[in-house]
């Protein structure tokens, strides 16, 4: 049987399950490493705002979040850091 997850209830064929097996979620707000490959560069951004799900561990950022990231990426700015970093492939 498929299911479906809408605001947090779970429902299969057209039912809902019950309240025992409704997805719990629990959303903390922390500070996070936020990592991204863009153009064959790896970039690292430490200390972002971000809301993390207790359970799951996923990651949720607001858009101005985003925004933000991006322009840091974009921006003339040095980073605070360069680091080395050795790449392998799993081959």
């Amino acid at each position: 049987m498929s299911q479906i997850q809408i605001y947090g209830l779970i429902f299969g064929s057209g039912k809902r399950i019950s309240e025992e097996e409704d997805m719990k979620e629990t959303m903390l707000d922390m500070k996070v490493t936020y990592t991204l490959e863009q153009g064959g560069k790896f970039y690292i951004i430490k200390n972002v705002p971000a809301r993390v799900c207790k359970e799951t561990g996923e990651q949720y950022f607001a858009p101005d979040t985003v925004e933000r990231i991006r322009s840091l990426i974009k921006g003339k700015k040095q980073p605070q850091q360069v680091i080395e970093t050795p790449v392998y492939e799993y081959a």
